[in-house]
């Protein structure tokens, strides 16, 4: 993979991104600003003087591939590291790489439009599907894609953490905000990978098509519970063929009005069988529910909401319920090669735990906007091999409650509250007594 990544090196331009011209591949870029951002500014790409261009190659343009290197070795921010670290992790364990609730397959016909003896909730929904891919670039085109790649840049920030008794907002602002990058290819059928670099760490997942895998530095590489399924970064305006499949059951449940826009809600709820499969030894998934939300005017999907709840059981204790809610707003809807693809996006996640013993719940919430840099169809050399699981992969398995902070984590994250509050409450304090005071944070 590392490989596909290197860039060939613009000496006369090293400012701006140079495009090859490759008949076969279709290229999108983007460096269009976010209406109404509120993190830090991006990395305005590479530095020109870094990287290495040992392996020259026409391609996708020089620099990006390098810079996407550079994220890996990168010497995170030092402030306050010891609790942005576990920020770090949590950022990345939840919106690294989530998937979609169900299995789908991009080779399954989409369903017909049927109005006898159907519900009228799910032929509006197969209505609203075929309007979609038409808007997307029609079904011809899609199904003429044999794989993908796309790479884009993001900002991810751990923006408020609230206990039963204060809610601690992140004051530190733009140093606070974790840039990095991502790549994502993908291929039929059903195979996909992505590497996800921020803050000097790394999150990779892939998909042979039979099973999925997952790497995290703090626990290794391990396959998932469960059936194959998307990534639901794909599903965020990167492909539509999939994001048709993954509503194909789907009901529509209603209308709503998404930032001015009138939109069709679809549903899709995990099955019971589905989620069984999906938990494992003290975690237990309970219920994933996706909601799509498509414009009545362009027929495109603007915004995803999903939600699942784990119940996870402590050994003589009491069971804690976590509550994971993403929000993706997709924008700035560009052709690439004929396909509708959206160019930048922003998603905003709430982990809310509850239920261990009476007031005592917590609650995370977590930001990132992302821009895609490039796309490509059908790259040429693209093959199954591209897809190997690693050669280290653990034989037991993990489920989404790996993730999330319970036990000595939890704790640690009530810690965490309880120390930015005693540094807060130290910064207002009295100037005058800085000389004598001792600093002595207790985690």
């Amino acid at each position: 993979m590392s490989g596909l990544l290197h860039r060939k090196k613009n000496s006369k331009d090293t400012s701006s991104y140079a495009a090859q011209p490759e008949p076969l591949i279709g290229k999108s870029r983007s460096s269009r600003p976010m209406v109404g951002e509120t993190l830090s500014p991006l990395i305005e790409g590479p530095d020109p003087d870094g990287g290495v261009d040992d392996h020259k190659q026409a391609g996708f343009g020089p620099g990006l591939g390098q810079w996407m290197k550079g994220q890996l070795s990168r010497t995170p921010s030092v402030t306050s590291l010891a609790y942005k670290r576990s920020d770090l992790r949590l950022l990345l364990g939840v919106m690294g790489a989530p998937l979609a609730p169900v299995h789908v397959s991009t080779l399954d016909p989409l369903p017909h439009l049927s109005i006898k003896d159907t519900p009228i909730e799910t032929s509006s929904a197969q209505y609203i599907l075929q309007q979609y891919m038409a808007a997307s670039g029609g079904q011809q085109v899609q199904t003429s894609i044999r794989n993908s790649y796309a790479m884009g840049k993001l900002r991810m920030i751990v923006s408020e953490s609230e206990t039963p008794t204060r809610v601690v907002k992140n004051r530190n602002g733009a140093r606070a905000v974790e840039t990095g990058g991502f790549v994502l290819w993908q291929m039929n059928p059903d195979m996909w990978y992505v590497e996800l670099a921020v803050g000097g760490d790394k999150v990779r997942a892939g998909c042979n098509g039979k099973l999925i895998w997952r790497h995290t530095p703090w626990l290794g590489a391990h396959t998932a519970k469960g059936p194959v399924r998307p990534l639901r970064r794909a599903l965020q305006g990167l492909d539509p063929r999939a994001t048709a499949s993954m509503f194909a059951d789907a009901r529509c449940i209603g209308e709503k009005n998404i930032n001015g826009e009138d939109c069709f809600i679809l549903k899709v709820l995990a099955d019971p069988q589905t989620l069984k499969a999906r938990s494992e030894g003290p975690g237990e998934i309970i219920r994933h529910v996706l909601f799509g939300y498509f414009s009545q005017k362009t027929g495109l999907l603007v915004h995803m909401e999903d939600s699942h709840l784990t119940r996870i059981q402590s050994i003589g204790g009491d069971a804690v319920y976590w509550e994971t809610t993403i929000n993706s707003s997709l924008d700035d809807y560009r052709p690439v090669e004929g396909i509708m693809i959206a160019h930048s996006g922003r998603s905003a996640v709430t982990l809310y735990r509850f239920g261990e013993v009476a007031m005592s719940h917590t609650k995370t919430k977590m930001e990132e906007a992302w821009t895609i840099e490039e796309v490509a169809f059908n790259v040429p050399g693209l093959s199954v091999d591209c897809f190997i699981p690693p050669a280290d992969l653990k034989s037991g398995s993990f489920n989404e409650a790996c993730e999330l902070p319970h036990d000595e984590r939890g704790k640690s994250a009530m810690a965490l509250v309880a120390l930015q509050a005693k540094v807060a409450a130290l910064d207002e304090s009295d100037d005058s007594c800085a000389d004598n005071m001792a600093w002595k944070a207790e985690v």
